[in-house]
């Protein structure tokens, strides 16, 4: 009789493996570098803050002072009104050097040619200075007789001028930013908004145009930004913006370094709101795009320092069979 078959042994049970601690790679030259910036940035503030030829005292007296609040209130004015400008004529130049047309992309090219190619303060005291080429200002029916017309003197004032020179170099520049945006968008989007019959005008308003703001939007910002900063030009056309309120004011007490101090911290102030304003902008039309959204400074630094701990990965539960 043969024997019974033996049956099989019992597999050996699993041993469940220890969970991996993964250690991130030492970078000790970065920890070095921090600890120098902080060292030199605590000596700096030290230095500036008990440095007394710096007027701290007249800073604080002088940086809520209605004069200073008002050249800030006209500040952001100009700004503002500037860029909405800027950015109107940048579109409308953006749509015409994509026209068809070859004289509209002339004149479109000249335009960006001439104000892209001469300084915004020489444009400035030009546009201050136009009365002396226009004594009058006329208009009418064009090489015919005018209907209504205008002392440039009384027309062309300080703040117009700035308006003037500010908007018109911005729409220079901002038409660029606007065709660089609209050539980033792939060509089918326009052909399928022809195949459903809609004209260009639509198509560039409710499929070119949404689309680009993506690519538009971030040097915007840039240039809302240096359109603050480029205010302070009209300080030469005697316009009471932030620079030259305080310039009126160390005029009569000579305390030029302090109140120059106070206009750099109110354009601090405010190239800090655009600043965050910018980031909100980009991460609203960022949205569904495989790029991710830029962190900001303060994530930054906390991803930074967070790799110097220790972090354990736990390994699943490996099933063993027969």
């Amino acid at each position: 009789m043969a024997d019974a078959e033996q049956p099989p042994e019992p597999a050996a049970a699993a041993v469940a493996p220890e969970e991996i601690k993964a250690v991130p790679v030492r970078r000790p030259g970065r920890l070095i570098a921090g600890v120098l910036i902080i060292i030199v940035a605590a000596a700096l503030v030290r230095s500036v803050a008990t440095n007394p030829r710096f007027g701290w005292g007249t800073v604080g007296e002088y940086l809520f002072s209605p004069v200073v609040l008002d050249g800030l209130l006209k500040t952001i004015e100009l700004t503002i009104i500037a860029m909405v400008v800027g950015i109107l004529i940048g579109v409308i130049l953006a749509v015409m050097r994509l026209s068809p047309n070859p004289i509209v992309v002339a004149a479109s090219g000249f335009y960006i040619w001439l104000f892209r190619g001469t300084p915004v303060l020489v444009q400035l005291l030009f546009w201050n200075f136009i009365a002396a080429l226009y004594p009058v200002v006329a208009l009418g029916i064009p090489f015919g007789p005018a209907l209504v017309e205008f002392n440039a003197n009384n027309l062309i004032t300080p703040f117009v001028a700035a308006l003037l020179g500010l908007g018109l170099n911005e729409g220079a520049y901002m038409s660029e930013i606007v065709r660089a945006g609209l050539l980033s968008v792939d060509e089918g989007q326009e052909e399928a908004a022809k195949a459903l019959g809609m004209r260009r005008m639509q198509t560039m308003r409710r499929i070119i145009l949404p689309q680009a703001m993506r690519v538009i939007i971030p040097p915007t910002g840039n240039e809302t930004i240096g359109m603050l900063k480029t205010t302070s030009l009209v300080s030469v056309l005697a316009y009471t913006e932030l620079l030259y309120a305080v310039q009126l004011i160390y005029a009569a007490n000579y305390k030029q370094i302090p109140l120059l101090i106070v206009a750099s911290i109110w354009y601090l102030v405010l190239t800090t709101i655009l600043s965050i304003g910018q980031y909100f902008i980009e991460r609203h039309y960022g949205r569904g795009t495989a790029r991710a959204i830029p962190p900001t400074l303060l994530m930054r630094i906390w991803q930074s320092f967070s790799t110097w701990r220790h972090t354990e990965v736990p390994v699943p539960e490996q099933r063993h069979g027969l």
